[in-house]
């Protein structure tokens, strides 16, 4: 193969921890119909791809192996599929990768794409996609969210959790969110109005009679926000599978959000917004694609505020 032909990617062969991780040659994917091939210029590392790189998702979402991970990216669009329109070489775009986001290339679909914001960075905006996206469509499309409403975000600092507390302000709710001792300040940039540190108290002692729940942790606090929903409010988690009994003993409504089919206008929307001023992207840590081992390991922690970001662009 020549070498026109190759990329630098990050590959695994299968599945376990991050040091499965290859940085090496691999074939540059090609743009199919409805598709464009994008440069790479950063990538956008999410907790999905670490629990689809550990073989926790291979039962329902199973991938051809070798696989390069990553969704998330940012960059400039270097070919254009048959039947693609609204769309040219050259343009700076962000969205969701079909192909793999940790690589100098990667296919997008055009239903998964969107321009740039311009007053982002390429590593800003690589941090905007899949948490933007899901954020909305947990407040937007399952709980409907109202202005007026009382919303609580479990797990308010992360890469989902930030954006679900700035399109609620943004919409007119008033906002209490969880974190860490160490984000209480940052929750408040976000406009969170109750912020809780939920390693000194209780989060049910805090909260109740919420018209709106959003879980992005899963687990125990998934468990455990049922009791904090008002009768006829909603639950909505992004981490893990709702008790639809539980739910309807408590007299509230229950939903999960998963990944999304054509997400471009939600990101054209949200790349308005954040042109707009009205929401900010958060870099938590920029590293290059080499790195993406210790990047794993670092997003594994669950403790970040903001989103780790790969620097593709001249690598190799």
């Amino acid at each position: 193969m020549a070498d026109a032909d190759l990329m630098q990617a990050i590959r695994f062969y299968d599945y376990g921890g991050p040091e499965q991780f290859v940085l090496e040659r691999a074939p540059a994917p090609q743009p199919g119909p409805g598709t464009v091939l994008v440069r790479v210029r950063a990538a956008g590392v999410n907790p999905v791809d670490w629990k689809i790189r550990a073989g926790r998702m291979k039962e329902f979402q199973p991938i051809p192996l070798p696989a390069i991970p990553g969704r998330d990216l940012a960059g400039v669009i270097e070919a254009i599929g048959s039947g693609v329109s609204g769309f040219r070489q050259g343009q700076a775009v962000y969205g969701m990768a079909d192909s793999g986001s940790y690589a100098e290339h990667a296919v997008v679909s055009i239903k998964n794409l969107a321009l740039k914001p311009e007053r982002l960075s390429f590593e800003e905006t690589a941090t905007v996609p899949v948490g933007a996206v899901t954020a909305w469509r947990a407040l937007f499309d399952a709980a409907q969210l109202q202005a007026g409403q009382r919303i609580l975000i479990q797990g308010a600092a992360g890469g989902v959790g930030l954006f679900v507390a700035q399109f609620a302000r943004w919409k007119g709710a008033h906002v209490t969110g969880t974190a860490s001792a160490a984000n209480q300040d940052f929750l408040r940039s976000l406009g969170v109005e109750k912020a809780i540190d939920y390693g000194a108290t209780r989060v049910e002692r805090e909260v109740h009679d919420m018209d709106v729940v959003i879980d992005t942790v899963g687990g125990d606090v998934l468990q455990n926000s049922y009791q904090l929903v008002r009768p006829g409010g909603i639950l909505v988690t992004i981490a893990g599978q709702p008790d639809q009994a539980a739910a309807s003993g408590r007299g509230i409504r229950v939903a999960r959000v998963g990944p999304a089919a054509d997400a471009s206008g939600i990101l054209q929307q949200v790349g308005n917004l954040i042109d707009s001023g009205l929401i900010r992207a958060f870099v938590g840590k920029v590293m290059p694609l080499a790195a993406a081992a210790e990047a794993h390991r670092l997003s594994e922690t669950g403790h970040g505020r903001g989103h780790i970001v790969l620097k593709v662009d001249g690598q190799g």
